[in-house]
């Protein structure tokens, strides 16, 4: 596969013998490449802004700056970056706020070998990757909180918002939307932008969920 079509990944670890064992797998892979390695959640910030790579994968656990306080601030510099938490930790509460600080993924080193490469391609498809025990949390956390009441409002949204909500979990493009719906582009990102903050959501894989939640998709 051509160097400029295959995925650019930064790897972020302060073990260099897990970076180089991480880069192992994914450097097997035909359309997986690291380009850049960073030993700590500065270091990786600095170096996606001069790489700009597609996909970053980071340790929770690092000096200066933890993978998720690196998470975070890439999430808020490079918007479009996709970002795979890599940890030791089976962990509810880190699981969280991965997805929090913007990651699209929770993949444990000791099946990484199992895993990562199936994450990778997840999170440039623009899905998360959950491994089984996060599927258990999410699970947990959902009945959680239908016990304590805590469900969608029944109209917290317009139709026309619905629509839109609609298409953009399914996957459309703002133009692609546009044209079903006979308007504008600029209609449709003031709609996506009215619903992001009516919902208290960030992005696409949050309105998905949310459209999955409230009956707009399937799962």
């Amino acid at each position: 596969m051509p160097e400029a079509t295959k995925t650019r990944i930064l790897l972020a670890d302060d073990h260099a013998l897990v970076r180089r064992g991480v880069r192992l797998i994914l450097d097997s892979e035909p359309d997986l490449t690291v380009v850049a390695e960073a030993g700590d959640g500065a270091e990786a910030i600095e170096k996606a802004r001069i790489n700009q790579p597609d996909l970053a994968i980071l340790d929770i656990a690092m000096p200066r700056l933890t993978g998720m306080q690196a998470a975070r601030e890439l999430s808020r510099l490079q918007p479009d970056l996709r970002i795979l938490i890599l940890t030791m930790y089976d962990n509810e509460q880190y699981f969280f706020e991965a997805l929090k600080a913007g990651a699209c993924g929770y993949v444990l080193k000791s099946v990484a070998d199992r895993d990562l490469v199936e994450a990778c391609r997840a999170a440039m498809r623009d899905e998360p990757f959950l491994y089984p025990g996060a599927v258990t949390a999410l699970i947990r956390n959902y009945l959680d909180r239908a016990r304590e009441g805590d469900s969608i409002p029944a109209k917290a949204i317009t139709v026309r918002e619905e629509e839109i909500l609609k298409l953009v979990a399914e996957g459309h493009s703002s133009k692609e939307i546009a044209d079903i719906l006979v308007i504008s582009v600029k209609t449709v990102e003031r709609h996506r932008a009215n619903l992001l903050q009516k919902l208290s959501l960030r992005d696409r894989l949050e309105l998905t969920r949310y459209a999955i939640r409230a009956g707009l998709i399937e799962p």
